[in-house]
Parts: structure tokens; sequence; C-alpha cells
């Protein structure tokens, strides 16, 4: 089963060694992952300050700077895994550097048919 491990953390907690260290650590993960055949995919994102919001109300487009909510965690990164199941999952969860300092949530991808394969 597929699984989308979302990473949220005050961006504003980590020091710039302590987020090079994170980003060393999980590139080692994505090693361990791919050698496992877990590995689907994973990145960090730009900062917060770089989000674009996009809503539509009554028909209008509504574009606002910044992420959808004001939260004391941001989304800062993902991983795509491919686990057993969802105790798979929550142990490849536990190793993601940034879980001690912020919240990693578990969702278990919905596939579709139809949709474009991966090139």
């Amino acid at each position: 089963m597929k699984y989308m491990l979302l990473i949220y953390s005050d961006e504003t907690a980590w020091t710039e060694n302590e987020r090079e260290q994170c980003y060393a650590e999980s590139v080692h993960l994505t090693q361990d992952l791919n050698a496992n055949g877990q590995y689907l995919g994973a990145s960090p994102l730009q900062s917060v300050a770089k989000a674009t919001s996009v809503r539509i109300r009554d028909g209008k487009r509504l574009v606002t700077d910044g992420p959808f909510a004001e939260t004391r965690e941001q989304l800062g990164g993902y991983f795509l895994i491919d686990a057993t199941n969802l105790d798979e999952a929550i142990a490849i969860a536990e190793r993601i550097p940034t879980v001690h300092k912020g919240t990693v949530e578990i969702r278990p991808i919905l596939e579709l048919s139809g949709l474009p394969s991966e090139k």
C-alpha cells in the first residue's frame, strides 16, 4: 500500500546547521527505503513564505500569498512510500528526522483508475 508521509514543523525551530543535518539524514533514509523497494518519492518544500493559495468562491478566483491555514507548524515536505501496512509506515515515519521537532502525518494514498502513468 502507498502512504504519503506529510512532514510538519515550525520553520523557525531549526538552525541552519540542524536543517542541513536533517536533509542529510533524510537523504540517507531515502537510500535505505530505495534499497528495500519502498521509496516512491520525497522532497522538502521551500519556506511557507513562498506559498500561494488558490480558492474559488462564488465562481471567483481568490489567490493569496501564504499557506492555506495559519498554524504553529507548517507543511515542510513529504515522503511517498510503499509499505505493507500502517505499522510499517509508522516505523518509517519514526525515522524521519523532523519527527523530533514536529509531526509526521501518515495518509494512505487513494489510488484512482484512469490517472496518467508515471514517467
